[in-house]
């Protein structure tokens, strides 16, 4: 049988993260992590552990089926792949930024000034768009200091809490792209693998509904169901079962993360009474 070889980070941000999806999809490396080539005795995968900047190039060659990398970097390097699930983790976005003391008032403010970065394609692709003509200085690593060393007017790089930006003295001015973690897939897998590809995704968007979702259980007042009911609809419909207290019913749901403060402040106002949430460990959809 044929084996789905991926690719994925050898270190930084998105490893570690990389590598526990696999194992909460079930994938189990049996020789090990951190070595070029890993393989999975309760999968049909091998894993290929590869720079973030090269894991593009080695999908477009068919060297790994697929990749797992930084929306970031996909675009940047512009090979010829596609992308086949965005996994919500590692986001981040590319942005233009300033010394915090200029005013900024649009990108017009980049005519003729120079600009440092790591990712000239994806600067320049945005510039050319806004007819800007500005020189891009491209660098590697430590970009934010460009501005206060001389090097350039302004920068654009990867953005996450904007903490590196204060401690240099810029401000984030412009979002050009936001990016998280995708899976790039090579465009000429056969058939075999591609149905391996498929089982994988199965498990791996399993695995990311049970991260981004919660079970919720509570007791509510029976004339109060269909407003508890229409805040936490559930998959399909909750599951509504009478407690031997009359007038009272059990209602079992499940809860997106993104919405549960909201959520439960209005099952209270409700009368929802006895509000457990559980963590999901796989959710099938």
């Amino acid at each position: 049988m044929k084996k789905l070889r991926i690719a994925i980070q050898k270190s930084g941000r998105l490893s570690e993260k990389s590598i526990n999806l696999l194992k909460e999809a079930g994938v189990s490396l049996t020789n090990g992590e951190r070595k070029l080539l890993a393989q999975s005795g309760s999968f049909p995968i091998e894993v290929l552990y590869l720079r973030d900047d090269d894991i593009p190039q080695y999908v477009e060659d068919g060297v790994a089926d697929i990749g797992i990398v930084g929306e970031n970097v996909f675009a940047e390097k512009g090979k010829e792949a596609d992308i086949v699930e965005r996994l919500g983790f590692s986001r981040c976005r590319l942005s233009l930024a300033i010394p915090k003391q200029l005013n900024y008032e649009g990108v017009e403010f980049f005519e003729g000034k120079k600009i440092a970065t790591s990712y000239p394609v994806i600067l320049e692709k945005f510039l050319n768009e806004k007819g800007v003509n500005a020189e891009i200085h491209e660098i590697s690593g430590s970009v934010e200091i460009a501005p206060g060393i001389g090097l350039a007017d302004g920068i654009f790089d990867i953005v996450s809490s904007g903490s590196t930006l204060i401690s240099n003295g810029l401000t984030e001015v412009d979002v050009v792209m936001k990016s998280e973690a995708v899976v790039i897939g090579n465009r000429d897998m056969d058939q075999e693998k591609r149905e391996i590809l498929n089982d994988l995704l199965f498990r791996i968007r399993s695995v990311l509904a049970s991260t981004n979702n919660k079970y919720i259980l509570l007791n509510a007042p029976n004339d109060k169901l269909d407003d508890i009911i229409s805040v936490i609809p559930g998959m399909k419909s909750p599951t509504v079962m009478p407690l031997a207290d009359s007038g009272w019913s059990s209602v079992h749901s499940v809860l997106s993360e993104s919405q549960f403060w909201q959520v439960i402040g209005k099952l209270k106002e409700f009368g929802a009474q006895g509000i457990l949430v559980i963590p999901i460990e796989k959710m099938i959809i």
